[in-house]
């Protein structure tokens, strides 16, 4: 994609976070956009910055949950653009507290927007691909689609989900060479979701150090348009999350889950919220998370490089711990 070639991109979940980082960034290369979300608001407030940056911007307020508004969204996506040549899948909500603590209306709306929203997205489009013979499909999930997250069951079950829809529908198109399914993996960003999120715990939400700017990740989207890839980590190695979910899922979850009953239990107290869950906040539009500190992501990169040689040091010690008859012992963990 170059300046004299903008690309045709649809955005779900523009309104605020990384959806509108990426808008802007593409709007900086001379895309013409359609941005989606539930509040126009804010979707508003984004296609402004977009225009001033350089690019041309619809706004149309969708919410994807809605099966018959996302095919609405794609069918006058289509007609204003003339094709779509990406589409970016960017809704993501969440619900923090204790499984058994957050009622089952909270879960399943997680699960709708999540899950079931991105396969709205894809079921839209990907005829308009297929009759194109060309296009991407961006998948935001991130590194919750390797590593379950303990106190939030149904944010976990749909990302999981989310890695394996992809991996399925990049099955479905392998014989056209000019479609992509291209699924983005980021560590914690900072952005105003865990702001927005549904809170069940009684206890302030925070973010771990080490929070990625919601621009490095739409870079990472951006890149896409170019160069479309299966599988793009940003923040970790794709390797390093991959390794760590197949070798220690029930240590890696126990683990988090510790972090989160000692941290919630000396936070500071707040009401039991719904967030956005239900409704889109009335404070969107904005990019960033106010969570991000320089000094705190150079100790991120520190603690992930650490964890990566940790992982793979206690990998090799296994394979030299083997028997007498020089085979390795078994995990000690049950491959799920």
């Amino acid at each position: 994609m170059t300046r004299n070639h903008p690309t045709k991109v649809v955005i779900t979940g523009a309104s605020s976070g990384i959806g509108a980082a990426t808008a802007e960034a593409f709007a900086a290369r001379g895309a013409h956009l359609v941005l989606a979300a539930r509040n126009k608001g804010a979707l508003d407030l984004v296609a402004e910055r977009c225009r001033a940056a350089g690019g041309e911007a619809l706004v149309i307020p969708t919410d994807v949950t809605d099966a018959a508004a996302v095919q609405a969204l794609a069918a006058r996506a289509r007609e204003h653009l003339g094709g779509i040549e990406l589409w970016f899948s960017n809704v993501g909500i969440g619900a923090v507290g204790q499984y058994h603590a957050v009622p089952m209306e909270a879960h399943r709306q997680v699960i709708e927007a999540n899950l079931i929203g991105h396969m709205h997205d894809a079921h839209a489009v990907l005829p308009i691909f297929l009759e194109q013979k060309r296009g991407i499909f961006v998948n935001m999930i991130s590194i919750g689609g390797f590593l379950a997250a303990p106190w939030a069951a149904a944010y976990a079950a749909s990302k999981f989900g989310l890695r394996g829809f992809s991996e399925a529908l990049r099955g479905e198109v392998s014989g056209y060479r000019q479609i992509h399914i291209c699924d983005v993996y980021p560590t914690f960003v900072d952005t105003p979701a865990i702001a927005h999120a549904g809170n069940y715990t009684g206890g302030k939400t925070s973010v771990p150090p080490g929070v990625l700017d919601p621009r490095t990740v739409a870079k990472a989207v951006v890149r896409l348009a170019d160069r479309p890839r299966n599988t793009t980590a940003v923040g970790a190695p794709a390797a390093f999350m991959k390794i760590t979910q197949f070798a220690t899922p029930n240590l890696s979850a126990a683990m988090m889950n510790g972090f989160m009953g000692r941290y919630f239990a000396k936070a500071d107290a707040v009401p039991v919220t719904g967030g956005n869950l239900f409704a889109p906040p009335a404070d969107d539009g904005a990019v960033d998370g106010g969570f991000r500190r320089p000094d705190q992501r150079r100790a991120g990169m520190v603690v992930a490089g650490a964890g990566v040689a940790l992982l793979a040091g206690w990998l090799v010690a296994r394979r030299g711990a083997g028997g007498d008859d020089g085979r390795s012992k078994q995990l000690p963990v049950r491959l799920e």
